[in-house]
This record gives structure tokens, sequence and C-alpha cells, in this order.
């Protein structure tokens, strides 16, 4: 028998941030985090959604401790609203799960101009984590969740044109956007266990679980037959959203999970099952590429991790 909700650990006391917990994984994430006895913050673009979410939660769980705020991932200015916001009310932050995400969208741009998907899964994160440090920081043994996708492996990262200006392919920039979430995390340990760190950064993708995620580009063109596709995959193939959040709760919770390593299902080609770590390819292990992805993150956002810089010293 694999790891359950069962084995998870009482979590009172803890502060979680789960980004987009206003529907599938990360719905069913903070609903396990609640049910343990965090505080989760349930940190979404729509107010009303993360209030029907919240509905849904104390539903399980009576006496959920819940907090909603607002938090647009495609604007950097929300998302340094969120992070000043989150600061002056938090002493705290145990977990923060870098989960919300978009895929295969037509082209579409951020209001900074960047490429939905590259911006909203992996800027819009890299902004978020970057602000949210200070907190980690004196927060002991504290960890960052990032979720990537097996579609990682599709993706190529090309510095020189990260928003497909010139050329532009709906899941080759999913697949970016996902790889790109691997370079992040695993580079951001690297730069924690320099700086002697008690934080930690892991990551975890989710199979083949079946969320509203699919649908959103096919739903933004009117794309009936694709539309169709994605809901017959998701009956006869994908396991529940909530068994899909499993390794991302592993990866959150579990004791013997260690910095740098990459969570997903354990059954065929790790659509579905149990957590367990799994491996990612070469291209995610790149660490030249990584810090070059890193420098031109922060460029891009103008986040410069400070508190991390300050301590390697």
């Amino acid at each position: 028998m694999g790891w359950t909700l069962r084995d998870m650990p009482d979590l009172t006391g803890r502060t979680i941030v789960v980004t987009g917990a206003n529907s599938g994984l990360g719905l069913e994430a903070a609903r396990a985090f609640a049910g343990r006895g965090a505080l989760v913050v349930l940190a979404c673009r729509s107010p009303e959604r993360a209030e029907g979410a919240r509905a849904s939660i104390v539903q399980s769980h009576p006496a959920a401790s819940l907090e909603v705020m607002a938090l647009d991932l495609a604007n950097l200015s929300s998302v340094r609203v969120f992070g000043a916001a989150f600061a002056a009310r938090h002493d705290r932050l145990d977990v923060l799960c870098n989960n919300a995400g978009v895929m295969a969208l037509p082209r579409r741009e951020t209001v900074d101009g960047f490429e939905m998907q590259i911006g909203t899964n992996h800027l819009g994160h890299f902004a978020l984590t970057g602000l949210l440090l200070p907190v980690l920081l004196r927060t002991p043994g504290s960890r960052v969740v990032t979720q990537s996708s097996n579609l990682h492996r599709i993706g190529r990262i090309d510095l020189d044109d990260l928003h497909g200006s010139t050329r532009y392919g709906r899941w080759s920039a999913y697949g970016q956007s996902k790889l790109a979430n691997l370079l992040f995390a695993y580079e951001l340990q690297r730069r924690l266990a320099r700086a002697g760190t008690t934080t930690t950064s892991v990551a975890c993708h989710p199979g083949y679980a079946a969320t509203e995620l699919q649908f959103a580009g096919a739903r933004m063109e009117n794309w009936t037959l694709m539309e169709r596709v994605f809901e017959l995959g998701n009956r006869l193939l994908a396991q529940p959203a909530a068994s899909g959040a499993l390794p991302m709760l592993y990866a959150a919770t579990a004791p013997e999970a260690r910095g740098g390593e990459y969570f997903g299902p354990d059954g065929f080609q790790e659509m579905w099952g149990a957590p367990k770590r799994v491996a990612s390819n070469g291209r995610s292990q790149d660490a030249a590429l990584a810090a070059k992805l890193w420098a031109l993150s922060e460029e891009l956002t103008r986040v410069r991790y400070e508190a991390l810089t300050a301590r390697a010293v």
C-alpha cells in the first residue's frame, strides 16, 4: 500500500499557501492541509471562486482554518501586493505550494507582456517565491513545492524568444513552462543549500488527473471537438484530482522528503498511483541553463533573491 492522506502528519500551527486553490489539485491539496490542522491561505485570482472553495473545504472540515487572498500570477503588481500583504499578516510560512497554472492556451500575454504560460506558470511563481522568501527563511524547516508535469520532457527553454514572439506552439510553450518549473525548483535548492538555510525546494507532478486545466485552451477558441477529446480522456484514463494532489501533499509534508527531489505517481508511465520519488529529464538538471533562466527571470520580474545573496556572502 502506497502513501495516502492517512500518512500525512499533524499540521497544527503550520501556515501553508496554495496558489490556484479554488479548483482541481489546489483545492484538494488545500482541503487535505486544512484537515490536518494547518492554516491554509487560498491564493486565487478570483475571490468569488476562492470563497466557493472555502465553503467546500468547510463542508469537509467544519473547523478548518482558512484565509482567502487575491493573487493573479499573470500580473506582477498583484503578486507584489500579495507578497506585502502576506508578510504584514503572517510571521511564518511553512509551505509555499506553487501549484496554479494554465495549459495549452492560444497565444496570449500577461499584463506585463509575457507569454501567458511562461508568465503564469514560471515567472509569476518565481516572483512570488522571491517576495515571500524572507518569511520562508525565518520559518525553520520551511518548504517550497513547485508543481511541474511529465510534459516537461517536450520542453525546450528558448532564452532568446522565451515568450514565443516569433514562433509559438501551445504545447511546446506549455512544455517550456513546465521545464522552467523544474529548472527553478532545482536551482532554488542549490542556492538555499549554499546559503546554509533550513528551507528546502522540492518539485512534484500529478500524473494524469481529471481537472479543468485541460479545457481552458479549447474553450477559449470554442474548440468543441478537442474539449470532447479531453472529456473522454478524463473519464477513461485520468485519476481523480484528489489522487493527483498526493505527490504535492507528500512533497509538502513527508518528513523523509529532501530538497531537490521530485515526486510523482508510481503507476504506469507515472500517470496515476501513490506518490514516489521520480526522475526528470537531463535538460531539467542542466545547472548552467538553470542559472541563465534564473538571471533572465530576475531581469523580467525585477525580483531578486537578496535574502539568499546576503546569506551566501
